[in-house]
């Protein structure tokens, strides 16, 4: 979540009232997150969050994500609904820019997961690829395997002013997994986000997944290692703590099982996703509008990952 866009409260006031949502109280932005416009507002018909969606998300892709939450949210699984006003529409123009009204969810986001509560996140993972098994509409992933040379080309010299030598560390790498990429694991349409930030918990509880929009259809195994690489590393990727990566892992295979091809693949999985969040970070960080309300995510933090996996994957895994 972020603020680029500003949104005044007469706007907002506006926009309650289509919902028959009554009186705005107050509203305030959200700095975390990098890819939209996001505020906690406050109604007297409760609390809500407003996102409006930025350059990055796709309006064409807004049906696919919403039916996706709807779909979800159907199956008993604590993920938020995009409200409809009074005319039955998800979708608002606000400011220039399509918006929703998502629902509010208790709990909090970790810093500092304990093993039981990466335990829940990896059941909470196996339960959303449970839900999502007959969910029939598709998404390419374009922050993918296909997409990752091209944005690293985006990036440019820039990637060199982040830190000297890390053009030539990522284009390593880049050969590295077109060479070694599994080809024949089961996809499906997965999360590919579950950051602690998009978990939210109450104790040992997972009281809300949200943050749904980079989900895609992917192998499926890679959003668990996405999560590995998001839960089981300090912020800054210099520490790794086994007892997290092995629990959410054990969560996950509990609840919805995961194959041997599956589990052998992880260590080259997490290389892709830590190459993917370096690659996305540092686009970020060289583009990203001085005025913007954001909080800037070091891309070094995910270089530190990608080299602890490459040179003892296998044992992180185990």
């Amino acid at each position: 979540m972020a603020v680029y866009t500003q949104v005044s409260a007469e706007a907002m006031a506006a926009l309650l009232h289509a919902y028959g949502l009554g009186t705005l109280i107050s509203a305030k932005g959200i700095a975390e997150g990098v890819e939209n416009s996001n505020y906690l507002v406050e109604a007297s018909a409760g609390r809500f969050i407003l996102t409006l969606y930025e350059k990055r998300v796709d309006a064409g892709d807004l049906p696919f994500f919403l039916a996706l939450l709807d779909h979800c949210a159907d199956r008993g699984l604590p993920v938020p609904r995009a409200l409809r006003d009074r005319d039955g529409r998800q979708v608002q123009s606000l400011c220039g820019r399509p918006a929703c009204l998502i629902e509010f969810l208790p709990g909090v986001s970790l810093t500092t997961p304990s093993a039981g509560q990466a335990r829940a996140a990896g059941e909470a993972l196996g339960a959303l690829h449970a839900a999502l098994a007959d969910f029939a509409r598709e998404r390419p992933n374009t922050l993918g395997p296909d997409g990752w040379r091209a944005l690293a080309a985006r990036c440019g010299a820039g990637l060199d002013a982040i830190a000297p030598g890390l053009a030539a560390r990522v284009a390593r790498e880049l050969d590295f997994l077109a060479a070694h990429w599994p080809a024949d694991l089961p996809r499906a349409v997965i999360h590919a986000d579950l950051f602690p930030d998009n978990v939210l918990m109450l104790g040992d509880r997972v009281t809300g997944m949200i943050d749904f929009y980079f989900a895609c259809s992917e192998i499926r195994a890679w959003d668990l290692a996405v999560t590995h690489s998001a839960w089981s590393f300090s912020g800054d990727g210099t520490d790794f703590d086994p007892a997290i990566g092995a629990a959410l892992v054990a969560g996950y295979a509990a609840r919805f099982g995961l194959s041997a091809a599956e589990r052998a693949a992880l260590p080259v999985l997490a290389r892709g996703a830590a190459l993917r969040f370096t690659l996305t970070r540092a686009w970020d960080w060289l583009n990203t509008p001085a005025d913007a309300l954001v909080t800037r995510k070091d891309p070094l933090a995910f270089l530190r990952r990608l080299d602890r996996y490459a040179a003892q994957g296998e044992t992180l895994f185990a």
